[in-house]
């Protein structure tokens, strides 16, 4: 019975969320666009007063940041001494 319950729940939230799913993908998108601008934005040259914190945050989000400046409009990696392309 509660199994049948969840799969209701889970069946109801994805009918109210599918005309928004677009909306949501870009939502969450620009939400990481954003956060890979704060992240990098000391090497581009913006200050970064948590520089620091975020620095160990690099090496997960390397793998990442080609496809980020793909979506703004860079061809080629802004970061002198470090190629992605």
């Amino acid at each position: 019975m509660l199994d049948k319950i969840k799969k209701l729940i889970q069946y109801y939230e994805d009918v109210i969320s599918l005309p928004h799913k677009s909306e949501i993908a870009r939502e969450l998108r620009d939400e990481d666009d954003l956060f890979f601008l704060l992240l990098y934005s000391e090497m581009i040259g913006i200050p970064n007063p948590v520089f620091y914190y975020t620095l160990e945050l690099y090496p997960y989000m390397l793998e990442e940041f080609h496809e980020w400046h793909l979506r703004m409009g860079m061809e080629k990696s802004p970061l002198t001494g470090f190629r992605c392309c």
